[in-house]
């Protein structure tokens, strides 16, 4: 690290005017909000605090946290939302801050096990020589080549490969069939090696995922690699709560345990009489999942427990679930000291019945216990109903700095519901609004006379209020879902009216319809849940977001619906105490897609008439960034009229 006189020490004074960063970056503006975020994590860093930083759309929060973190001479950990996210930060942000600032630290990319090829599983793959089709057979062979030259072994490398061809699961490993020390490819392992590289390094970069499974200890089996850091940064933070839900949940799946079957079977190729022994409980088990699925096809898609155990046949397939998977684990120990593989999979078998035991007996208070159903295949949970009590444990553990940032962490000017989640007490807290000139480059139309959101032809009449707009805009508009339902509607009604290029959800990868989008000039693309958040897309290729209806959450969760109950014991009113809040911060998600840099101009249409009809309507538009608001598609065609058609608008 090179020696700074006092100055240089200051974060904020470094992205200022007359720092580095504005003499050796080119397009670098200084903002005295990027400064003040930087003053802020500096603080937060050297003082060991926890802040809650709101940084709106355009703040530069990146460069906020990544000039301090490096200054600190610390070790820090920064953890993401995305793994896009993930590698912008580490490929093109860290790059660029490490190179102004002159500094020598080692840095780290770590990703979960999922990401990184697993050489024992892709020799065990070619071995088996299975019958692939013809693409799959090419897939392989791909992989294969790239194994040889790759060092990381990073799967975003090798782009050929779809991100969801079935082969990966297959050349990767997962915490439960991974053979660690025993395995023949320990000394070449690439999830060892990032690991490793992880350990040594001053500033990792992980993602919320692989923070949680780690400081949560679920089995990813590497407590030592974060440990030991001064300072957590989460960005994208707004994500936590939810995710955390996840981690600290127990969870077994038909997956799991079909998985399970198929490796113990495997096993038994080069172990004698191996199969004569575990062929028949293997199948016995398979059968029983599939018998236990069929159970459940007249149930809702989720639900709590409850419902399900309470069908007799369910309740009966469980039981036989527990009792052959109990046999089977039995006859798995006997077998344990025969192979490394054997040993493996009795104990995934007897972490499995453990769990499959948790979720069906008990019946704790802490616990929410309910299911999911797929087409092939089911899910059981058990997740904790207060999370802030976990959470606030672990960050204890860890005595370190913990500053949460995104673009949509308060409720009208609030974080106490944030903060509430995630059991922050008294965080300090940053709220820097976005440098854009919204009442300049922005509309919000809140078109009239629309129904109720539950009216049978609601996604048709939006639509009828929302073509003038794009008739205006020339198509380049995001249209945002609420339900999966509405968007497959709003598809088929919009393909017989309109001739811009359409773009939806589900018929292409997320990056593919994107980047066509981008192209096209005049797209309307159509998403639901996954393209309220990290889509950016500066420029006047979108300058229409309209979104259909206010983000309330799904009320057949059987987990809000146990959150909700409980805060009502507590005294505390669960629509205006949970609910609101946290479809405040979607729709401000939602909303931050329109306005990503200082040149675009774009209109942000709200259907829902609640935002005007029901007093927490007002709760919802003061959460978004202060634009001009009208009830006049006038005013929206003057907005596009300045400019000549097709024009930047």
């Amino acid at each position: 690290m090179i020696d700074h006189d006092d100055s240089a020490d200051d974060a904020a004074a470094l992205l200022g005017p007359d720092g580095p960063f504005a003499r050796e970056l080119p397009n670098f503006a200084p903002r005295a909000e990027q400064q003040a975020m930087a003053q802020a994590v500096q603080h937060a860093i050297t003082e060991c605090e926890t802040l809650i930083a709101e940084a709106g759309t355009g703040t530069g929060k990146t460069y906020a946290y990544l000039v301090p973190a490096l200054l600190s001479n610390q070790r820090v950990i920064v953890s993401t939302g995305t793994k896009a996210l993930q590698d912008q930060l580490y490929f093109r942000d860290l790059p660029r801050v490490k190179a102004v600032l002159g500094t020598r630290q080692k840095t780290a990319l770590l990703k979960g096990r999922a990401n990184y090829l697993c050489l024992y599983r892709l020799d065990q793959t070619v071995r088996e020589g299975a019958n692939f089709d013809k693409p799959q057979a090419a897939q392989l062979a791909a992989i294969r080549a790239w194994s040889a030259r790759t060092r990381h072994g990073d799967r975003m490398e090798l782009a050929e490969v779809p991100e969801e061809s079935p082969l990966w699961p297959r050349v990767t490993s997962t915490p439960e069939n991974c053979l660690g020390v025993e395995c023949p490819f320990y000394d070449d392992c690439h999830v060892v090696k990032a690991r490793r590289e992880a350990l040594e390094a001053d500033l990792v970069v992980v993602n919320h995922h692989l923070l949680f499974a780690d400081l949560a200890l679920k089995q990813e089996g590497f407590g030592e690699i974060l440990p030991g850091a001064q300072a957590f940064i989460l960005d994208e933070a707004h994500q936590v709560p939810e995710l955390a839900g996840q981690f600290f949940s127990q969870s077994v799946s038909a997956r799991q345990l079909t998985d399970l079957a198929q490796d113990a079977l495997r096993e038994c190729s080069g172990v004698t009489g191996a199969i004569g022994l575990l062929l028949e409980p293997v199948e016995a088990l398979q059968d029983a999942l599939r018998q236990l699925r069929l159970a459940m096809e007249p149930l809702p898609v989720r639900g709590p427990f409850q419902l399900m155990d309470a069908r007799a046949d369910v309740h009966e397939g469980l039981h036989d679930l527990c009792e052959l998977l109990a046999a089977l684990t039995d006859l798995l120990a006997s077998q344990a000291e025969r192979s490394r593989g054997f040993a493996n999979v009795h104990e995934r078998a007897a972490v499995l019945g453990e769990r499959l035991e948790r979720i069906t007996e008990s019946a704790g208070e802490q616990d929410v216990r309910w299911y999911e159903r797929f087409p092939r295949g089911f899910v059981l949970y058990a997740t904790p109903l207060d999370l802030a009590a976990p959470l606030r444990a672990m960050r204890e553990r860890t005595q370190a700095a913990w500053i949460h940032t995104s673009a949509t962490l308060s409720v009208a000017g609030s974080f106490e519901h944030f903060a509430r989640q995630l059991g922050l007490d008294d965080p300090q807290t940053l709220r820097l609004d976005s440098p854009f000139d919204y009442a300049r480059q922005a509309l919000c139309y809140l078109p009239a006379g629309l129904p109720d959101p539950n009216a049978r032809d609601y996604t048709e009449r939006v639509l009828d209020a929302v073509l003038p707009v794009l008739e205006a805009s020339h198509g380049r508009a995001f249209l945002l879902f609420t339900s999966h339902r509405a968007l497959r509607r709003a598809a088929e009604l919009l393909a017989e009216r309109v001739s811009w290029p359409l773009f939806v959800q589900g018929t292409a990868p997320r990056h593919q319809l994107l980047e066509e989008f981008r192209h096209s000039g005049h797209g309307v693309l159509l998403g639901a849940a996954s393209f309220w958040e990290g889509v950016d897309v500066a420029g006047e290729a979108l300058s229409v977001v309209v979104i259909d209806k206010l983000p309330f959450a799904a009320p057949d969760d059987p987990v809000l619906q146990a959150r909700l109950e409980a805060l009502e014991s507590q005294g505390i009113n669960p629509f205006m105490g949970w609910q609101v809040p946290t479809a405040a911060i979607a729709l401000k998600q939602g909303a931050g897609r329109l306005i990503r840099d200082v040149h675009d101009r774009g209109v942000l249409v709200l259907c829902d008439p609640r935002l005007s009809s029901k007093g927490y309507g007002k709760l919802f538009l003061a959460s978004l960034p202060p634009m001009p608001r009208t009830r006049e598609l006038g005013d929206v065609t003057a907005f596009f009229g300045n400019t000549p058609a097709g024009g930047q608008a």
